[in-house]
């Protein structure tokens, strides 16, 4: 009967990408298979994806130096006291060690998954899409043009085969042309669309839209009428770090500026599920609980906990490593509203546990695991709801993506064609 039990779950898993870990508060994320579930006619690339985790020996050689000079930098320091924030972000972690060593525990037991997972880079298949020219769609929104510039849908392509058996053309039986930035891109369709703009091609997402701007164009999403507002809304913001700095991924800024996030502006009048990812910096956690959610409205209710692994189920780093630790935080709150219908009320899903375990392995530099399907069942279930994630850097299907680089992920060299 377990035997039975198990097989299921994974048949489970391998057609939905989340494993329920057995007595634990986790779940194990393939965000591939995730991905994929929401595409029609293109794949996700697991070499894509995946590029960091699977990466070549001369990479893991690279890791093993960087490794040694950590271990060498250890030895020539002499123990320094904590001060009272490191103190504090100790204390932090503590208090979550036990719920992360025990989702971790379960992962390790979970041999047939594991062995799924570990083939993961024996069944790494190239993209079959060739690369556009390379370009910053930061850059690019910056230059005194970036009003004209205009990104190309084609929908619902057909492939005409040639007379002279030459290779198929592929013509197109609409394209719309839209300006790329400050302006709402949509994909309205059931459909995975291919998008072109100057010399690269994006793959949309069926029923996904993005808004394409800097922070000062960010009030455009507020809705003329509140209850076609948010009722889930998923933040990721370029917090200051010294990792992001050196390695010049993307920009950052200052705490300060994301007080003036119009939130509550535009969540549903019938209230909204926030759902923050923050570091571990104790500096920054304070900042979120005593001035950032209090300015957007917001009540915290719960943490999740991003743990990351490798192929083999290991961590990526050991657990109790100060400055490097192997999870990431995503902070939940609530926006009230003005429910008052019981039956609409009763309808929406308590958070009744706290330090909720998603574990997976990572992909892209900052690139967060899907976690859409997850949060959908905590939001509140409104008639006329809508979800929305703010600095996104790649699109969800039924979503709106927001941020000066939406289409980071989206590049066609990050699919395979069906």
């Amino acid at each position: 009967m377990e035997d039975s039990k198990t097989s299921d779950k994974l048949s489970e898993f391998l057609e939905s990408g989340v494993y329920r870990l057995e007595d634990s508060n986790a779940v194990f994320i393939d965000p591939v298979r995730v991905l994929n579930r929401s595409y029609t006619r293109f794949r996700v690339s697991p070499s894509a994806y995946y590029s960091r985790s699977f990466d070549s020996k001369h990479a893991g050689q690279e890791a093993r130096v960087s490794s040694n000079f950590r271990k060498r930098k250890r030895k020539e320091k002499k123990p320094q006291p904590l001060n009272d924030r490191e103190r504090a972000a100790d204390q932090r972690h503590q208090e979550v060690r036990p719920f992360l060593l025990k989702a971790h525990e379960s992962l390790v037991r979970a041999t047939e998954l594991l062995e799924v997972v570990s083939n993961l880079k024996g069944n790494l298949c190239p993209s079959t899409s060739s690369p556009g020219a390379e370009q910053s769609l930061v850059e690019l929104g910056r230059v005194w043009q970036a009003p004209l510039y205009e990104i190309t849908l084609n929908f619902h392509p057909n492939d005409n085969a040639r007379e002279d058996g030459g290779a198929p053309t592929i013509q197109y039986d609409e394209q719309r042309a839209f300006p790329v930035f400050n302006n709402l891109v949509v994909n309205e369709t059931s459909e995975d669309v291919e998008a072109e703009l100057l010399n690269s091609r994006y793959i949309l997402p069926p029923e996904s839209s993005f808004y394409m701007s800097d922070l000062g164009q960010i009030h455009n999403l507020i809705p003329a009428e509140s209850d076609c507002g948010f009722n889930l809304i998923v933040i990721d913001p370029p917090w200051e770090n010294g990792s992001a700095r050196q390695k010049q991924r993307y920009s950052t800024l200052p705490n300060r500026y994301f007080l003036s996030l119009p939130v509550k502006q535009i969540c549903h009048t019938d209230g909204a599920l926030v759902a923050l990812w923050v570091t571990n910096r104790e500096k920054l956690r304070g900042f979120v609980e005593k001035e950032l959610f209090p300015a957007w409205g917001v009540k915290y209710v719960a943490t999740f906990f991003w743990l990351k692994v490798k192929a083999d189920g290991s961590l990526i780093s050991d657990l109790d490593l100060f400055h490097h630790r192997p999870y990431e935080c995503l902070l939940l709150g609530l926006v009230h509203g003005k429910v008052t219908d019981s039956k609409q009320l009763s309808s929406t899903k308590p958070i009744l546990l706290d330090n909720q375990i998603m574990l997976s392995i990572p992909g892209g530099y900052s690139r967060k695991p899907p976690i859409a399907g997850l949060l959908h069942e905590y939001a509140p279930r409104l008639q006329r709801g809508r979800c929305i994630e703010l600095f996104a850097r790649e699109m969800t299907a039924g979503w709106i993506s927001w941020g000066n680089e939406p289409l980071h992920f989206q590049e066609s060299i990050n699919f395979m064609k069906t």
